[in-house]
């Protein structure tokens, strides 16, 4: 199987004068996996719904291996779909559910047969081809799910949210094999998805979208490392984020001065000084600082909840104002403190600064919000 590119030119989704797509433009490169990432009701499910054929764009274009494919319906473009609900056949067998495809492609029965064991194999499933979906695991259905989507050998597999019903540890799997498919078929592979993990753990790149709008296209470690706007950098991961203004800028860093204190951060976005703007740093970034502990930014504050996830513990301080500021620590056995006063700090270089632009109110939201939930677990 081979994979081919995709390219959506100026897409964009008005329903009943509701804009559901703004004007968008993205390429895909032949063999990606590339996931689309946001919330519920992004536009991201609609989108995908449009490059599959499923739904006529208002404007714009769809070319799949440089070819426009607009005219065509859903059946006769080089895609396949894979659904949340799976929507396999229960009274068919395994084998059968593969192979239903291939009939209408004149496909004789032994043929269709045959086919369908190949990919059997190939999901690690062959020995059973005669059951139904009934008997088998959630993560059996989902492999057969994809099975019988690469029978008809489509260039390009979308896929919409296929994990979300399944247990955390299944889903976990599930993300490696769905990978592993992906690099030994050679299919575009375009996954939406609102779990940062799975876009992060799986993609070759990863399109953020926001309110009908992509907002940033870049590998898992840019968007991780390098949001390119508030948005992304508080909806891929978690923040601690500072407000204040901008007192100072020097090679490529920018000093924050707030209520909270004053701390220096990387300039992301071009601010001047001036400027409000707020400053971000990840909770894993995030830690104690001790006497030698070189970490250029520094404040006091109070731990107030704990939470242990195996090898890792998160902690929940407030400092001075009332901000609070979330830890991720390696459960190491070492103790922290808790209940009393602490110093908390972390290097410039683990921070970004950006101007208080729309989505900064929403990133401090989710910290907070979080923070509270596990202060009141604590």
């Amino acid at each position: 199987m081979d994979g081919k590119s995709v390219e959506l030119s100026g897409i964009t989704m008005v329903f009943d004068g509701y804009t559901a797509v703004h004007p968008t433009d993205l390429t895909i490169p032949a063999g990606e996996f590339h996931s689309i990432l946001g919330p519920s009701g992004c536009g991201k499910t609609t989108l995908l719904r449009i490059l599959s054929g499923f739904q006529r764009p208002s404007r714009g274009h769809v070319l799949i291996g440089g070819e426009p494919v607009d005219h065509l319906p859903a059946n006769r473009r080089p895609t396949a779909m894979i659904f949340q609900s799976l929507a396999l056949f229960p009274r068919m067998s395994v084998r059968d559910n593969v192979a239903f495809g291939l009939e209408a492609r004149g496909m004789s029965k032994r043929e269709r047969g045959e086919k369908a064991d190949e990919l059997l194999a190939l999901v690690a499933l062959e020995a059973h081809a005669d059951k139904r979906p009934d008997q088998l695991s959630g993560g059996q259905r989902q492999r057969v799910a994809v099975a019988r989507a690469l029978a008809v050998e489509p260039a390009v597999l979308c896929l919409d949210e296929p994990l979300s019903a399944l247990d955390l540890k299944l889903r976990q799997h599930m993300r490696t094999e769905l990978r592993s498919l992906q690099k030994r078929t050679g299919v575009t592979f375009i996954y939406i998805t609102h779990d940062q993990g799975e876009a992060l753990t799986m993609s070759d790149r990863i399109s953020v979208m926001n309110k009908g709008r992509i907002e940033q296209v870049g590998t898992p470690t840019e968007i991780y490392d390098a949001p390119a706007t508030p948005f992304v950098a508080g909806f891929v991961g978690e923040q601690n984020v500072f407000a204040g203004r901008v007192t100072a800028i020097e090679n490529g860093f920018a000093r924050l001065d707030g209520p909270g204190g004053t701390f220096t951060g990387r300039r992301m976005i071009d601010v001047s000084v001036g400027d409000e703007a707020i400053l971000m740093v990840r909770p894993e970034r995030t830690g104690f600082a001790g006497p030698d502990t070189d970490d250029g930014n520094r404040l006091s504050a109070r731990v107030e909840g704990r939470e242990l996830e195996g090898p890792y513990l998160n902690l929940v301080a407030r400092d001075a104002t009332g901000r609070r500021i979330v830890l991720h620590l390696a459960n190491d056995g070492r103790a922290h403190p808790e209940g009393g006063p602490a110093v908390i700090g972390f290097r410039p270089e683990d921070a970004i600064v950006m101007t208080a632009a729309s989505g900064a109110a929403d990133a401090a939201a989710r910290v907070d919000d979080a923070g509270a939930d596990m202060a009141a677990r604590g």
